[in-house]
Parts: C-alpha cells; sequence; structure tokens
C-alpha cells in the first residue's frame, strides 16, 4: 500500500509552534489534511525522533510529546531499517544530499510516495518520481 505524501519533521513541528505565524497556519492545515486522509500520508520513524527532540527542545513535556507522536501513528510510518539505512546510502550518493535527507527521501520512496512536503529540500525538484512540495513558498 501506497502513500501519496510524505511529511518532513519541518512541518510537523511547524504545526505545533504557536509562535511560527504563518507557516503555522500553513503547516497546521496539511496536517489536519492528513489526518483526512491517513491512508495517504506517511511519515518515518525518523520523523519522529526528530519531532520528539525538538519539540522537548523547545520546552514541551515529554508526555505531551508521546501523546502527539502517538496521534501520528496514524499515518503509514516507516521503520528504521538495514535495507532503508542502505538505500538511503545510495540516495545520498545519487543527489549529493545530507544522510538525514537521504534518509527522509528513501522513506518516502519505501512509502510509495509521490510528493515530499518540506522546506529543507530544494522546491519543485523532482527525486526519481518523487516531487518536492514546500508549503510556504506556495500555499
Amino acid at each position: 500500500m501506497s502513500a501519496s505524501w510524505f511529511l518532513d519533521t519541518n512541518i510537523l513541528l511547524y504545526a505545533y509552534d504557536i509562535d511560527a505565524g504563518a507557516k503555522r497556519e500553513i503547516a497546521l492545515r496539511r496536517v489536519e489534511e492528513a489526518f483526512l486522509h491517513p491512508d495517504q500520508t506517511s511519515i518515518s520513524v525518523q520523523v519522529l525522533q526528530e519531532f520528539h527532540v525538538n519539540f522537548v527542545k523547545a520546552g514541551h513535556s515529554t508526555d505531551e510529546a508521546a501523546m502527539i507522536l502517538s496521534d501520528f501513528s496514524v499515518w503509514r510510518v516507516v521503520d528504521n531499517t538495514w535495507t532503508l539505512f542502505k538505500k538511503g546510502l545510495e540516495l545520498q550518493s545519487r543527489w549529493q544530499l545530507s544522510l538525514w535527507d537521504a534518509m527522509i527521501l528513501a522513506a518516502a520512496r519505501h512509502a510509495g510516495s509521490t510528493e515530499l512536503l518540506s522546506e529543507d529540500f530544494s522546491a519543485g525538484q523532482d527525486y526519481g518520481g518523487i516531487r518536492v512540495l514546500n508549503p510556504f513558498l506556495h500555499p
């Protein structure tokens, strides 16, 4: 089963950042849409880990983070595996990405996503069938 879009960590963090202004509104709409269409949405364990670390670092409790992470589990969650890691290494070399970005791309590919929502990748770039959408550039 494939998911249409993959959410990068920054989308989730902005959705829960009350100080993020317009970015919060845009991210919140995307997250709400994801909750309305959980079968079309994917994330990875890496995204969950990054969300937890940054959410707690911003002053929230680990209990609050855990509740939100539980909510995210309605989406398809791609596990970190040796196979995924090897694919990430291939993509890192192919696209000249950081390992962390390559792992996001590998997880999106594994999920069958065709769209990667992120502000950290080159907007509009097509990574072999996965197109990057930066919702903050074109809300």
